[in-house]
């Protein structure tokens, strides 16, 4: 049942991003034939004002079809050196208007993490967290290398802080610790009746693909807290800053890929990212409905802010490649050669199948070393 779930949240994540593509191509004049709810045969239809409105069979996403999507390929069959279209068509547009309509998409991903973010933060929601208390894991686990014991750092030591931002508990901590490998940190402490400072240089944990200091919770410290609260307006003003919090962390996590780490542990694909939605779903709300609320808009926001940010990597067959092109043409004035569009295509499909194979890969070791399914 888990993975209707997961397989329903990535499909609202999924028309949103198409339904941003389908409100700018109408606002800019580009006229969209088909929009279509799932993939595979048409179940049922309607052509209301020029476009034909699908239900498909399978629940899997969805598209939006754009008049002169495939005058690209007619280009290159013809040997042209530009594209021909017709004015109402995807290339008949001008190239700020088309890199606008490739935009909206990602937009309107970003727009739902806002969204999410925002409902967490007027809702509320009450969580369980070890406190700031740490053990060093060189004492938990004798002969382990700690970074933060050989920084001065001791077993029992409140952190309150890491490069000036406050730790109020453990998953402070983690979040903060988390997006800085390899960096020098200033980790701000309580020792008794002291306030202490130490630099401690971080650890890459290839495996995960995160920051680590060498330290653990002290377990005996679980306490139960309650979010803070937002009325409206102020909810809002959250919202989006969380969402643009999220937006740069998740561009350090990108950049922490090319560090060496391990990509199929790294890197979730598609059969991961829905066993999670879906046990979110499913588990999540047996804590509470709150609580189930907060954690599943919470896990759809970060997927909605990642696929904002891959959509928009200047990379051709995603929708920063129409982008990319666009303002080339625009800067340029001069449209570009289809066979120069089509043979850079090339490298895009070569980073998109690396980045697939890579989550595949991931996904297969996640289930065979024992996810429950």
């Amino acid at each position: 049942m888990k993975w209707i779930y997961g397989l329903l949240c990535l499909f609202v994540l999924i028309i949103i991003h198409e339904t941003g593509h389908f409100i700018a191509a109408k606002i800019f004049g580009v006229k969209v034939e088909s929009f279509s709810v799932g993939y595979g045969p048409v179940l049922l239809h309607r052509l209301i004002r020029g476009t034909d409105y699908r239900l498909s069979l399978f629940p899997l996403g969805g598209y939006c079809g754009m008049k002169g999507e495939k005058d690209f390929s007619s280009a290159l069959e013809n040997n042209l050196p530009y594209i021909e279209a017709e004015k109402d068509s995807l290339y008949g547009v001008s190239p700020l208007k088309r890199a606008a309509i490739g935009f909206a998409g990602p937009l309107f991903n970003f727009i739902f993490a806002a969204a999410a973010y925002s409902v967490i933060a007027a809702a509320g929601y009450s969580y369980y967290s070890y406190s700031n208390r740490i053990n060093v894991v060189s004492d938990v686990q004798p002969g382990t290398y700690s970074a933060a014991a050989a920084a001065g750092i001791r077993s029992g030591d409140i952190i309150t802080a890491v490069n000036g931002n406050e730790v109020a508990d453990f998953s402070d901590l983690i979040q903060e610790v988390s997006i800085r490998p390899e960096e020098d940190l200033l980790i701000a402490v309580t020792r008794g009746s002291e306030s202490l400072e130490f630099t401690v240089h971080s650890e890459l944990d290839k495996s995960r693909g995160i920051g680590i200091i060498g330290v653990s919770a002290d377990t005996e410290s679980l306490v139960k807290k309650e979010s803070e609260t937002y009325s409206f307006f102020p909810a809002i003003g959250h919202g989006f800053c969380e969402a643009c919090r999220s937006v740069v962390l998740t561009v350090k996590s990108i950049g922490i890929l090319f560090k060496g780490v391990e990509l199929e542990n790294a890197v979730s694909g598609p059969a991961r990212v829905t066993d999670m939605l879906g046990s979110t779903v499913r588990y999540g709300f047996s804590e509470g409905f709150r609580q189930g609320l907060a954690g599943l808009l919470s896990l759809m926001a970060v997927i909605s802010i990642s696929l904002f940010i891959m959509n928009l990597l200047p990379v051709p067959v995603l929708d920063g490649g129409m982008i990319l092109f666009a303002i080339i043409e625009t800067v340029f004035r001069k449209r570009i050669n289809p066979k120069v569009m089509y043979y850079t295509q090339f490298a895009g499909l070569a980073f998109i199948a690396v980045l697939f194979i890579a989550g595949v890969s991931g996904d297969i070791s996640y289930f065979i070393k024992g996810a429950k399914l």
